[in-house]
């Protein structure tokens, strides 16, 4: 799958984008709200990438993208990941490229996308309820609040909030 955006590139990972995952994965948020997304080493990047590389084309397993600039830099990724009963989205942009609608406008582009390459028609948002802007960019994208409440988050129990993402049937005119 590759989505071309007005700024950006959303494409499958290489294994030479190690060093930005790594890189952008370090900052204050990511360690606060997601710290498994976190690589202290360019290797432990390249490991988890590897993963992720040999999940394309398989059922129910995660399907993460790299978000670039038309420039070629990498600053982020966007993904679906198989929850329970469905799916659930999630991305992240590094905190050099944050404040600029990035994340919004990945996530615009890539729901419609990986919503028809899974043949669903809703998928989950959950965040942290302190991640002010993860809820600004689902909230910007059409997800409507389910719940704030006590669940598991990273493997605790913290107080979350739980989105749901409807697309809208297509209308032919």
């Amino acid at each position: 799958m590759k989505i071309k955006t007005e700024r950006l590139n959303i494409i499958p990972f290489t294994i030479d984008m190690a060093e930005s995952v790594h890189q952008n994965s370090l900052d204050d948020d990511n360690r606060k709200f997601v710290p498994d997304e976190v690589f202290e080493t360019k290797e432990a990047a390249e490991m988890v990438l590897k993963s992720l590389i040999s999940f394309y084309g398989k059922d129910r397993m995660p399907k993460v993208y790299a978000i670039l600039l038309h420039d070629g830099q990498q600053i982020g990724h966007v993904q679906a990941a198989p929850i329970r009963k469905g799916w659930e989205i999630g991305y992240h942009i590094g905190k050099a490229f944050t404040g600029k609608g990035y994340a919004t406008e990945a996530l615009r582009a890539f729901l419609p996308a990986i919503m028809d390459k899974l043949g669903i028609k809703e998928i989950a948002g959950i965040c942290h309820v302190g991640n002010m802007a993860s809820r600004k960019v689902m909230e910007n994208c059409g997800f409507t609040l389910q719940a704030e409440r006590l669940g598991l988050y990273q493997w605790k129990i913290k107080k979350i909030r739980k989105y749901k993402y409807v697309r809208q049937a297509q209308h032919e005119e």
